[in-house]
């Protein structure tokens, strides 16, 4: 329980001492922002800074600080490092510089950004990948809390039928102007997570597992993985684990809050403070399932609409198990309804056609629920359906991250030689010189050699492919 501690209390040092630094070499200052000089009534909607810091956390948790998790604390304590370390130096430096970069170029869609630092032609393969990153997010985002819904009300109506139900809201917050739907009801969802989390938080203290049930750290990092040998701890726990440490979906959510922020020294503690929420809910999950993995009750099985539903029930109580599990529902779905108005706004941008109008919207909308809809059909009638896109989006997840993190590298080091850093206490200016690249460039070659590494190790990449045709012949 000390390693448990000990994470949780160096996630929100890391938001007071690291994110510090990388605003100040990011230098927010008082130039106008997109909210002021592109103001439509539909997607640039000036809103409150804790209000947009609330929807922030919601679009980004979804399903990924919970589930993801939950698969990631199969490998054990290691988890508990990649979480930490991933979420301050890694997921926190992305979600805020991709949020930094979109106010500078006035709310624009990150692959637009792409082609600005990268080129033309790694912007037209982002625009494209962006896209379908994007729906299958919507997909599994629709799916995970479809099954939770079905569980939760007894299976009478069948998960198709909450997936339909879902996908009506989804095209309602979608369309409508941000302020109608998601600025409303976002932070109440918001605040229903938050509770679950605290909830946890409370019971695993009051609980106090002894170093059989959760051992620490110093214990062993070693891979526990209950098929360890087909699955390494490098790479596949730095994807199973993505949007609780770096997840490039972020970069997708980052330019629909940033068009409704109305000063750049809001971004650091919406977009970075945010990560670091994600990053302790992500924490959270990952020490219950390791509790569990380690004492499962009888007729409990480790999938993970049953285990929420058993956790919250079994250990917040009936009211606090409702609350919650609304929570974890609300979770993905305000993620997936995002993830839709994301790729009908990437889609705009490239084919640049203006989103003040309901009928500019609606046939871009239509095409992409079209495309969400036949992985979802495939979903719900392929036994396996669920975890094949969920394999598929966790690499793509990732490997947007990583090329969103390869953008702000080039940004940092191209920019002109900034002011010495000013005396703590004044204006922030943005500081370091050429050396501040080093902030993205490292998390970059990391997560490159994930991404490239997970092609050849997982069983859906290149290395399973050879397998499967080493079979046939």
């Amino acid at each position: 329980m000390l390693s448990f501690t000990l994470c949780l209390l160096a996630l929100i040092a890391g938001y007071f001492t690291y994110g510090k630094f990388i605003e100040r070499i990011m230098g927010p200052d008082d130039r106008l922002t997109p909210v002021h000089t592109k103001a439509d009534g539909v997607d640039y909607v000036p809103l409150p800074r804790w209000k947009i810091f609330m929807i922030q956390f919601l679009n980004i948790a979804g399903i990924g600080p919970i589930f993801g998790a939950m698969l990631g604390a199969q490998y054990g304590e290691a988890s508990f490092l990649w979480i930490v370390l991933g979420s301050i130096f890694a997921g926190g430096v992305h979600d805020f510089t991709a949020a930094m970069l979109c106010m500078r170029h006035g709310g624009e869609s990150v692959p637009e950004t792409v082609v600005r630092y990268l080129g033309k032609g790694m912007g037209v393969f982002m625009r494209w990948f962006s896209i379908i990153l994007l729906v299958l997010v919507t997909a599994n985002f629709v799916a995970n809390p479809a099954a939770l819904l079905d569980n939760l009300t007894g299976g009478h109506l069948g998960v198709m039928a909450w997936v339909l139900i879902v996908f009506v809201y989804y095209t309602l917050a979608a369309l409508l102007p941000i302020d109608k739907i998601i600025g409303k009801i976002y932070p109440l969802f918001a605040a229903s997570l938050l509770f679950m989390v605290i909830g946890l938080v409370v019971v695993l203290y009051i609980k106090m597992p002894d170093r059989t049930i959760l051992p620490e750290l110093w214990d062993g990092l070693g891979n526990k993985h209950p098929q360890a040998a087909t699955h390494p701890l490098f790479p596949m726990l730095f994807v199973s684990i993505a949007c609780g440490a770096i997840s490039g979906f972020h970069s997708t959510q980052s330019p629909i809050m940033c068009r409704c922020v109305d000063k750049e020294r809001h971004a650091y503690p919406i977009f970075y403070g945010a990560m670091i929420t994600e990053g302790i809910v992500a924490l959270v999950w990952a020490a219950v399932t390791i509790w569990l993995i380690n004492s499962v009750p009888e007729g409990i099985t480790m999938k993970p609409a049953v285990v929420v539903n058993y956790l919250c029930n079994d250990w917040l109580g009936v009211v606090g198990g409702i609350l919650a599990v609304l929570g974890v529902i609300a979770a993905p779905i305000t993620s997936g309804d995002t993830a839709l108005r994301s790729a009908r706004l990437v889609t705009a941008d490239m084919l640049h056609i203006k989103q003040d109008k309901l009928k500019n919207r609606l046939p871009i909308s239509l095409a992409l629920y079209a495309v969400t809809l036949a992985l979802l059909f495939f979903a719900v009638g392929n036994a396996d359906g669920f975890n094949i896109i969920w394999r598929y989006f966790a690499w793509s997840n990732q490997t947007l991250a990583t090329i969103v993190l390869w953008t702000v590298t080039v940004y940092l080091y191209k920019r002109e030689s900034p002011l010495p850093a000013p005396p703590l206490g004044e204006s922030s200016q943005p500081f370091g010189g050429r050396w501040a690249y080093l902030v993205t460039l490292i998390p970059a070659v990391f997560m490159t050699a994930v991404c490239l590494t997970y092609i050849f190790v997982a069983p859906e990449g290149i290395g399973g492919v050879f397998e499967i045709l080493a079979d046939k012949l």
